[in-house]
């Protein structure tokens, strides 16, 4: 299955050790989109469509409440790039 170069980028850094966090309103709708690098640092190119598109492949997935992080579904899809560590 391929997936988009934004797709990609962002799995490459939940690979990384990142983790994507939800903020939701009193409806329990999504209100915001974080995702932190291993760093800290928050990367501004994951929108709700890109989100919804890794969650429907089964690429991302959140347990207990925590962090939605990369499955190994997701890390099967992510393909090796040199700058991986």
């Amino acid at each position: 299955m391929d997936i988009s170069r934004a797709e990609q980028r962002i799995l490459h850094l939940l690979a990384q050790g990142g983790r994507i966090e939800l903020t939701r309103d009193e409806n329990r709708k999504i209100e915001k989109i974080q995702l932190f690098t291993r760093e800290g640092w928050v990367f501004s190119g994951l929108d709700v469509i890109a989100f919804r598109k890794l969650k429907q492949k089964k690429a991302i997935r959140s347990s207990g409440g925590h962090p939605y992080r990369i499955t190994e579904r997701g890390l099967v899809l992510v393909r090796s790039q040199p700058d991986n560590r």
